[in-house]
């Protein structure tokens, strides 16, 4: 055998086992749901067949498009809050903050909480934001209110609290990487030029760092468009997301088809929200 021919065996058999993993783990799965998708409800089993009722009901039911459309909102909303608050902090430590030492710090303490389980974060905040909580205790310590309010539990706004808080790190991350490849020479030269640094964080620092914004904002969206704890922990009647409504349809209703349609629909969405990121992150690229 030559040595030619091994090295393709060996190529193939690099490359075969990631594509083995993708076919088994991934498009397998998909395949299955998307199968399923089309399949009729016949309790307590599901009958095969190739019909669209189940897209049609969720089109023709208010309750699913209600779901989809206030899961939407969280996800902007909290991908926006994200990106208020990521941004300046990411541009303090890279633009900022000489001591490279507290820059390590501070952003070793944005990602920490990565290391600590995603349950215990979100259950967190719903001790935070409980009638007992400490917010509640805080108020009531300085005279601010005599008794315990139940306002700040259970509601979209407690959601958009507690995701914001879990999922801001993947917006300062990739906005952290965008800042600090951009050259310091930038800003001098524009500095030259007579331009002013809040000219310059505009026409320069801003534009630069575009591809780092795109991709924390594509993270988080897609994350939070996914989540189905903090809606079950902190979210209440008003705060029920489209994961939450599969994984019923999956569990106490039996209905695989319509929760395999209602994913598939999901699916779709957050591939939608990935390929246009991308084609504004080329023609960023392009642009810039």
């Amino acid at each position: 055998m030559t040595l030619r021919a091994l090295d393709r065996i060996g190529m193939g058999f690099f490359l075969g086992l990631p594509i083995l993993w993708i076919v088994l783990f991934m498009l397998v799965p998909y395949g299955v749901l998307l199968t399923y998708s089309f399949w009729i409800k016949s309790y307590p089993l599901f009958e095969p067949a190739f019909q669209f009722g189940n897209y049609l009901t969720l089109l023709n039911e208010p309750q699913y498009l209600s779901v989809i459309g206030r899961t939407l909102k969280i996800a902007v909303i909290v991908s926006v809050t994200a990106l208020v608050l990521a941004y300046p902090f990411a541009y303090f430590l890279v633009f900022r903050l000489k001591n490279v030492t507290i820059r390590k710090v501070l952003f070793f303490g944005v990602i920490a909480p990565l290391w600590v389980s995603y349950l215990l974060r979100a259950y967190l905040w719903k001790t935070i934001l409980g009638t007992q909580g400490v917010l509640n205790s805080t108020l009531m310590g300085l005279g601010i209110i005599s008794e315990p309010l139940d306002i700040f539990l259970y509601s979209q706004a407690a959601m958009v609290i507690t995701l914001t808080y879990i999922f801001i790190p993947f917006m300062v991350m990739p906005i952290y990487a965008a800042l600090e490849k951009i050259p310091r020479n930038l800003d001098e030269a524009s500095a030259d030029l007579g331009q002013s640094s809040w000219t310059t964080f505009w026409r320069v620092t801003v534009p630069l760092s575009l591809p780092g914004v795109v991709a924390g904002f594509t993270l988080t969206f897609c994350l939070c468009f996914g989540d189905f704890v903090a809606a079950f922990l902190v979210g209440g009647p008003d705060g029920l997301m489209v994961a939450n409504v599969i994984t019923s349809q999956f569990g106490a209703a039996l209905n695989w088809p319509l929760g395999s349609a209602l994913a598939v629909v999901m699916l779709v969405v957050v591939l939608a929200i990935i390929s246009l990121s991308d084609r504004f992150e080329q023609r960023t690229k392009v642009q810039f």
